[in-house]
């Protein structure tokens, strides 16, 4: 696997996806600068957390106009896996590559801290080393994680099973006191119809080593390594 981590000024979890892919899974990876139109033949594009751009306008708005966005855009629409987290979530909702939008936390304060995930999809490529409603630990840190949408987009990402990670509690409970930002039905994650584009708000790729308190964010990059050797395979 060959994974791309786009850079755009501001970011601040590029290092954390690059460690992710080459140091823990021993897979290649490759930073892509912003204003690049070069993705260096990636099988994967992840687009890192941070604050692309200081978050002017709103977070993402500016990263999604960035040259290297162009070949994201047509990365995923030949059904090139994406992997955007926390910031890249906001930039692939802000491209059009997901539904939905995130909002300023209903608390109005950035929080940083473990949360626990229940996983609502396996049947993914991003998730099929996980089990159903297996409850993860991974931490967020972010201030405008709140996932909204409308009631009709709501209830086809709901029907079609493109809600991947949702906010519980350890016992698994999707409750308010659970969810961290107050996004629409506890959503921590989704995919789009394809499949092939994830965004979640929490940071699988601090959560890769015992050290760092957990290591349920292997699980989903090790899924996608297995999606992409099963595909070479064929």
């Amino acid at each position: 696997m060959k994974a791309g981590v786009i850079r755009f000024p501001g970011s601040n979890c590029d290092e954390d996806a690059y460690n992710a892919v080459a140091d823990i899974l021993g897979q290649q990876a490759v930073f892509c600068w912003h204003k690049e139109h070069d993705l260096q033949g990636v099988d994967v594009v992840i687009l890192p957390g941070g604050f692309s751009y200081g978050d002017y306008l709103r977070p993402g708005a500016i990263a999604r106009f960035s040259p290297i966005m162009r070949e994201v855009i047509a990365f995923a629409k030949r059904g090139g896996p994406v992997l955007g987290i926390c910031n890249g979530f906001q930039i692939a909702c802000e491209a059009g590559l997901l539904p939905g939008a995130l909002l300023r936390n209903d608390g109005l304060r950035f929080v940083s801290a473990p949360v626990q995930l229940r996983v609502e999809n396996i049947a993914t490529r991003f998730t099929s080393q996980y089990h159903h409603g297996q409850v993860l630990t991974v931490p967020i840190a972010h201030g405008d994680g709140r996932f909204t949408a409308d009631a009709d987009v709501l209830e086809r990402i709901e029907g079609e099973g493109q809600v991947v990670f949702r906010y519980v509690t350890s016992a698994g409970d999707p409750s308010a006191a659970a969810n961290p930002n107050g996004a629409q039905r506890n959503i921590a994650g989704i995919v789009n119809a394809e499949g092939n584009v994830l965004g979640m708000m929490p940071h699988p790729e601090r959560a890769m080593e015992h050290a760092l308190g957990s290591t349920d964010g292997l699980p989903l990059f090790a899924s996608l390594l297995e999606s992409l050797l099963t595909v070479v395979a064929a």
